[in-house]
């Protein structure tokens, strides 16, 4: 999701400073506008008043922001960090405190949209920090999202984009097993679907990722690798705050199934591969 993120950001004609784990990605981009393939983490900080990173786990997030040649090294006074990922609120925070150490502003800013969203420009934000250093920095999220919400102190964001994944991997484990069921039972999938598209069992989820189940398509718009972690990411939450969540205790161990079998690169919807694989029957057309 970030190289088109950052594709918009160069496309709008600002200057831009760029850094990929992957360097190629970097120099292809900077090649494309006016923008600057830099070496390390460090270098975009000392070049930049508004820094946005999205990467794949709180592991990484360290890296590129507290790591040798870090943003937080090279970060000019009064810029502003959005962190674009999906990680753990609690080291979110720990970032955070050490750019407010340099007298910089730092800004958990998860998206969702998947890599369509990314592409469309049309993602949706989930900010928490300072809601002034947001306000500042938001003619350049408007490059690249259409919809923003400004969900309170650091961690908030994070805590509102965990809580919309929890539930979108239990409804698609919920569709799984619903869809196995009559499929088996002799019930048409695309029957079913008209079914569940015209009553209270509704879901804009279901409705966009059934026709690739039904298809046999598991491209990757949302890994299940990257599912599972945020899915243990926001039961990790709950255990810290005692908050039980038993039916996401169960996606957690599906979405890890999926992995097992070596799907995990693959969209999330494909675990109904498990259950089909269990009962014996497939849901397609």
């Amino acid at each position: 999701m970030g190289y088109p993120m950052a594709a918009h950001l160069v496309k709008s004609g600002h200057d831009v400073a760029l850094w990929s784990n992957t360097a190629s990605k970097a120099n292809q981009l900077a090649n494309d506008g006016n923008a600057t393939a830099c070496a390390t983490p460090k270098e975009v900080a000392e070049r930049s008043d508004f820094i946005f990173y999205c990467v794949g786990n709180t592991q990484m997030a360290r890296a590129i922001t507290l790591g040798a040649n870090g943003l937080v090294e090279g970060v000019r006074r009064d810029a502003v960090i959005a962190d674009c990922s999906t990680i753990a609120p609690a080291a979110s925070k720990e970032i955070g405190a050490a750019f407010a150490k340099k007298n910089a502003y730092f800004l958990d800013a998860p998206c969702t949209g998947s890599k369509p969203g990314a592409e469309n420009a049309t993602l949706t934000f989930m900010i928490g920090g300072d809601q002034q250093a947001f306000e500042k920095t938001k003619p350049f999220f408007d490059v690249m999202g259409k919809v923003f919400y400004f969900c309170g102190a650091a961690g908030q964001g994070l805590q509102a984009k965990l809580t919309q994944n929890l539930i979108l991997a239990n409804i698609m484990q919920a569709f799984a097993e619903g869809m196995v069921l009559a499929t088996k039972g002799g019930v048409p999938p695309q029957l079913m679907l008209d079914i569940l598209n015209n009553s209270a069992a509704k879901s804009g989820l279901i409705s966009y990722k059934a026709p690739f189940i039904f298809d046999g398509n598991f491209t990757t718009n949302f890994a299940a690798k990257w599912m599972a972690k945020d899915v243990g990411l926001a039961l990790e939450t709950g255990k810290s705050m005692n908050v039980p969540l038993p039916a996401t205790a169960l996606t957690e161990q599906m979405l890890l199934a999926t992995i097992a079998k070596g799907w995990g690169e693959e969209d999330f919807c494909g675990t109904i591969r498990v259950l089909e694989e269990w009962a014996g029957v497939e849901v397609r057309k």
